[in-house]
C-alpha cells in the first residue's frame, strides 16, 4: 500500500603460523585466513591456491615483525608496508643507525626523512582544516611508501589545491594527486525497507541484479526514487498497474548494493532469501513493510482478481496477514523463499484484515530479472 505526500582451497591445509604442510606450502592460522578468503584471493588477485596460501603466510609473518620493530624503533619508526614482490615487510626509519635492527628482524629497511608521528600530524592538520579546503579535494591519507601525505583531487583541481595547501607549515610533506575517484556513501538494498518517490513512500520487495522489485502502483516508468535515508537511489524501469498484475522494478545507482535479505524489523536482524519456490494455499507466510514491520499469516487463495478503485488487477494471492499504507511493494516470504510483493487490501494491523500480494516469479519473468539470494 502506497502512502501519499570453503572447504580448504584446492587441498591446501592451513595450520599454524610458520608451519609447513604437505607439499611444502606455508600455512597460516585458520583465524587469519578462512577457506572463503583464500578462494576470494584467488578470484580477485589472480592467484593460484598455492600463491594465496604463500601470501597469507608471508603477510601473517610481516604482521608479527611490524609489531616487534615498531616498539624497538621508537620515534625513528616511519611506517611499514608489505612488498608483494619480495613477500617481505618494508620498514621505514629516520635513523640509519637502526636499519640493521630492522634487517635482523627479517624485514627490509628504508631510510626516510619523516617519522610516522610527523606524517600523522600533517594528516591531522588537514583534518582540522577540512572545511576550508577546496571543493575539488576528495580525500587525504598517509602514504607510508612515499613518506608523504597524499591529497587526492578531482581532475583540473590540482593547481588550486597546491596553491592553498602551500600556506600550511607542513606543505613540504603534502603530495597532490589528481584522481577520477568521486567517493560517495554506499547503502544496502534490503527487502522491506522504505523508499520514497515524489510525495509518497513504499517498501522494497526483493533485491534483483541491478535493483529491486516492488509494487507497480508505487511508481510509473521513469519515476525517480530515494532510499530510506532520502538519498538518490534509482529509477523505475518498468511498471504494471492495474490490469495484469501490480508490479514494477527499480534500477538502482552505484551507491546502492542489492542484498539477498529482508528486514525483519527486530533490532538489526534480517532473513536471508534463498530462492523463490512458490508455497501452497494454507502455507504460513510473513511479510515485511516500512509501516508495520514484520507480520505473518497464511495463504488463503491464489490467482484472485482484485477490483481496486483504479481498476481490476488479476493474478493476486490472498492472505490474512495485515498491512497498512506504506507497506506496498514490501516482501512476502515463506521460510527463506521469496513469494511476492505487497499490493493492497483491507483492514489494518490493529483490527486485522486481508492483504493481497503480487507473486514474485511473474515479476522476474516479465522483466527478465534475476533474484539476488544469500
Amino acid at each position: 500500500m502506497k502512502i501519499a505526500v570453503a572447504a580448504r582451497a584446492a587441498g591446501v591445509a592451513l595450520l599454524a603460523t610458520g608451519a609447513v604442510v604437505a607439499g611444502g606450502l606455508p600455512a597460516a592460522a585458520d583465524s587469519f585466513a578462512s577457506p572463503e578468503m583464500l578462494q576470494a584471493m584467488q578470484r580477485d588477485l589472480g592467484l593460484t591456491a598455492e600463491q594465496a596460501a604463500d601470501r597469507v603466510a608471508s603477510e601473517l609473518k610481516a604482521t608479527e615483525v611490524e609489531k616487534s620493530v615498531r616498539d624497538a624503533l621508537g620515534n625513528a619508526f616511519a611506517g611499514a608496508h608489505f612488498d608483494e614482490g619480495s613477500a617481505k615487510l618494508v620498514v621505514s626509519v629516520t635513523d640509519a643507525a637502526k636499519a640493521a635492527a630492522v634487517e635482523a628482524a627479517g624485514a627490509t629497511a628504508k631510510v626516510v626523512s619523516r617519522t610516522a608521528a610527523a606524517l600523522d600530524g600533517v594528516k591531522g592538520a588537514l583534518d582540522a582544516a577540512e572545511s576550508s579546503l577546496p571543493k575539488g579535494v576528495t580525500g587525504w591519507y598517509v602514504d607510508v611508501k612515499s613518506n608523504n601525505v597524499v591529497v587526492n583531487v578531482q581532475p583540473g583541481a590540482a593547481n588550486e589545491a597546491r596553491a592553498q595547501l602551500a600556506a600550511l607549515p607542513e606543505a613540504a610533506a603534502i603530495k597532490v594527486v589528481e584522481t577520477d575517484e568521486a567517493p560517495t556513501p554506499l547503502y544496502d538494498v534490503r527487502g522491506g525497507d522504505a523508499y520514497y518517490m515524489g510525495g509518497g513512500r513504499c517498501s522494497i520487495g526483493f533485491s534483483v541484479q541491478g535493483g529491486f522489485v516492488t509494487a507497480g502502483h508505487c511508481g510509473r516508468t521513469g519515476t525517480a526514487t530515494q532510499g530510506f535515508n532520502r538519498v538518490a537511489q534509482g529509477t523505475f524501469r518498468g511498471s504494471t498497474f492495474p490490469g495484469n498484475g501490480d508490479f514494477g522494478w527499480v534500477a538502482t545507482n552505484s551507491n546502492w548494493t542489492p542484498r539477498g535479505v529482508v528486514n525483519r524489523y527486530s533490532g538489526s536482524t534480517t532473513v536471508r532469501v534463498a530462492g523463490s519456490s512458490e508455497s501452497a494455499v494454507g502455507a504460513s507466510i510473513c511479510r515485511s513493510g516500512s509501516t508495520t514491520g514484520w507480520r505473518c499469516g497464511t495463504v488463503q487463495a491464489k490467482n484472485q482478481t482484485v477490483r481496486y478503485p483504479q481498476g481490476a488487477v488479476t493474478g493476486m494471492t490472498r492472505t490474512n496477514a495485515c498491512a497498512e499504507p506504506g507497506d506496498s511493494g514490501g516482501s512476502w516470504l515463506s521460510g527463506t523463499q521469496a513469494q511476492g510483493v505487497t499490493s493492497g487490501g483491507s483492514g489494518n494491523c490493529s483490527s486485522g484484515g486481508t492483504t493481497y500480494f503480487q507473486p514474485v516469479n511473474e515479476i522476474l519473468s516479465a522483466y527478465g530479472l534475476r533474484l539476488v539470494t544469500s
